[in-house]
């Protein structure tokens, strides 16, 4: 492959991708925005592709609302693709989110679906004619899984992802693949294949990655439901990103098999595993897409999964009153005001609303993000790095200096790992109990030590990779926007670590202007010990529930 061709494939998806949207969903001039236009929120609303009845559906239903009006035969599938493929389209248009465009096979599968309802009188299954979205890495048959690297464009997947399979099976509808950053190892969903996706929110801060076409769909309504992975942050920092909710659930509890990941076969048994799960704009869906999941028995389908039904484990049987639990900071990255606030505001919130919550001290907190990078480097990087010498593609330029070639780990060397992986899972046990020995049931924490930052300035992923290398579950709630009053304060104390040093430099007047993070979301993290997605979804619901008492927290 000449060093010239990549530049080649680039242009040919582009245009294939380009293609794939129907004329008449092409967005009219006076609908596309200045560069000076920040948000794109409200063009789906104002740009007038959209009739009254697509706008309906795809803003006043949840999931499962969905496929209860297609069951009532007031909605067809072909209404509900149509309006979803239209909406996507639209968002592709204003944010560059799409990698492989599927609305022609998508309203082909929604007309079966109908014939199907109408001559059965019954549903294919709880998904059906349910629009869903998957991350670039997820297998389709007959369909790229690029990942963004030329080298594995045109490369048709030859058989489906176990969740594909199953997503199918219980009636979804796959219209698209969203956008990733190249390697999937930035926190900025761009690469040299697809170029960048944008944040509708604020187009000058960063989507989040590495699912990020995933997070900007589901914000601005082109997918009802979306699918992402996580190995360091990437389903819960886009999220975070584009006011969204995100639920990283533990390994083993959703099909992972059938991912190009741009790494050997059987390298995250090495290190760490990543993990699919749902963004959705409800928690509610978060929780329909778990239900599905288990409802399909997904352990006969991918090995991967564990036996067992979600909404079993952590069941209490007891009647004591839900314990919540705050960790403030991770000793590593102090969080900034923004941050800090929003925090405060939510614990202040559910403390009125009844429920207990406390303080937890978690001194290894700190220790966490560095063994984790560790695990990420086991194999050194040098398959994908290989991929992209093949194809003669350049590192993007937040790679560059990021991501170099380095010698695998040993056997020994990766035992000293585990090791160490072991003693600090040991230690994280005990936070789970507070000073009168009672159980928490989860606790409330940062997404990242920062606000929304500009973009490719994302700084480190303890405050979610921790939680991949501990194996906990953990989800991004939207709280509301940042307004002016967020703008004050300062950082006091010595810098904890260079990873401090940068996110206090996005803090600092003299280096950024404060005013980017006007109107961008403003979330949290909750966590529950491992495999207790129960836990954390009823956390979630409880903490939901207090900050919407609160008018102003609402999106």
């Amino acid at each position: 492959m000449s060093p010239s061709s990549w530049q080649n494939i680039r242009d040919s998806k582009k245009t294939q991708r380009a293609s794939l949207i129907p004329k008449e969903w092409h967005l009219p001039a006076s609908s596309l925005p200045n560069a000076d236009i920040l948000s794109v929120m409200d063009i789906p609303r104002t740009c007038g592709l959209l009739n009254p009845r697509e706008l309906h559906i795809t803003e006043n239903y949840d999931a499962r609302g969905l496929v209860e009006e297609m069951w009532k035969g007031r909605l067809t599938a072909v209404d509900v693709t149509m309006a979803f493929c239209k909406r996507a389209a639209i968002a592709h248009q204003l944010t560059n989110c799409l990698t492989e465009i599927l609305f022609r096979e998508a309203l082909q599968r929604a007309e079966v679906l109908d014939s199907h309802l109408s001559r059965t009188g019954q549903l294919l299954g709880p998904l059906h004619g349910l629009p869903i979205s998957l991350k670039d890495s997820f297998n389709i048959r007959g369909v790229d899984s690029s990942i963004g690297i030329a080298v594995l464009a045109y490369k048709p997947a030859q058989s489906n992802a176990s969740l594909v399979d199953l997503l199918v099976d219980a009636g979804a509808v796959l219209h698209c693949k969203t956008n990733v950053p190249q390697t999937l190892q930035a926190l900025d969903s761009v690469n040299n294949l697809f170029g960048r996706t944008l944040n509708p929110i604020r187009r000058d801060v960063t989507a989040g990655g590495s699912s990020g076409g995933e997070g900007v769909l589901v914000a601005m309504g082109g997918s009802v439901l979306g699918v992402g992975t996580d190995i360091g942050g990437s389903i819960r920092i886009p999220a975070m990103c584009n006011g969204v909710y995100g639920f990283k659930p533990s390994k083993g509890r959703v099909p992972y098999g059938g991912q190009e990941s741009g790494q050997a076969i059987g390298t995250g048994k090495e290190g760490l595993e990543a993990c699919a799960g749902p963004i959705a704009r409800s928690l509610k869906d978060c929780g329909f897409f778990l239900d599905v999941v288990e409802g399909a028995n997904a352990w006969e389908r991918d090995p991967g999964v564990l036996p067992g039904r979600w909404w079993n484990e952590g069941v209490n049987h007891g009647t004591e009153k839900p314990l919540i639990g705050v960790m403030w900071r991770d000793g590593l990255i102090e969080p900034l005001p923004p941050v800090m606030k929003i925090l405060n505001e939510v614990v202040d919130k559910v403390r009125k609303s009844g429920v207990e919550v406390v303080e937890i001290d978690a001194p290894r907190f700190k220790d966490c993000q560095g063994l984790a990078n560790a695990f990420f480097g086991v194999e050194g990087g040098n398959h994908v790095l290989d991929l992209l010498e093949k194809g003669g593609e350049p590192l993007i330029p937040w790679l560059e200096s990021r991501l170099r070639r380095k010698k695998p780990k040993t056997l020994e060397e990766l035992r000293a790992l585990h090791a160490r992986k072991m003693e600090l899972e040991t230690d994280f046990v005990k936070i789970w109990k507070d000073s009168r020995g009672r159980k928490i049931d989860a606790f409330i924490c940062p997404v990242a030590p920062h606000p929304v930052p500009p973009i490719d300035r994302w700084n480190g992923v303890s405050y979610t990779s921790s939680f991949v290398l501990l194996d906990y579950p953990a989800g991004t709630i939207p709280v509301r926007m940042l307004v002016k009053e967020d703008l004050h304060g300062e950082m006091s104390g010595p810098s904890l670590s260079s990873w401090d040093n940068i996110n206090r430099g996005l803090w600092d007047g003299s280096t950024i202007n404060r005013n980017i993070y006007l109107g961008t979301p403003l979330s949290i993290q909750v966590v529950a010990p491992k495999l207790q997605e129960r836990h954390l979804f009823n956390a979630m619901q409880i903490i939901e529930h207090a900050i919407s008492k609160d008018p102003a927290a609402k999106f």
